[in-house]
C-alpha cells in the first residue's frame, strides 16, 4: 500500500489489516502483532476473526515505531510515549473547547 492510499484510509476512516498497518509503519507483522500480545496496542477483530486497525490505532503503532527506531527505545517506553503525546493532544482539545 503506497502512503497516498493509507491517508486516504484515515480520511475515510476505513480500517487496515495487519499488513497494511505494518507496512504504513514500515515495520514487519511480527512487531505489530508482539505489541499486540503484549497489551502496548490494540486492534479491532472483524467478524472473519481478522485484526483490522482504525486509524488512532496506526497513529499510536507510527509514534511508537518512530520512538523505538530514533531512541533505540524498548516497546513499553514507546508506548509509555505514545500514551503521554495522546494525554496531551486531549488536554490540548479540551482547552480549545473552553
Amino acid at each position: 500500500m503506497r502512503r497516498n492510499e493509507v491517508d486516504a484510509v484515515l480520511i475515510d476512516e476505513d480500517t487496515l489489516d495487519l499488513h497494511e498497518l505494518a507496512s504504513a509503519c514500515a515495520v514487519p507483522t511480527t512487531w505489530v502483532v508482539e505489541r499486540i500480545e503484549a497489551g502496548l496496542l490494540a486492534c479491532c477483530s472483524s467478524g472473519a476473526g481478522e485484526m483490522r486497525f482504525a486509524s488512532a490505532h496506526l497513529i499510536r503503532a507510527r509514534r511508537m515505531a518512530t520512538t523505538e527506531r530514533c531512541f533505540d527505545a524498548n516497546q513499553e517506553l514507546a508506548a509509555l510515549v505514545a500514551d503521554l503525546l495522546e494525554e496531551v493532544e486531549q488536554l490540548r482539545r479540551q482547552v480549545r473547547i473552553r
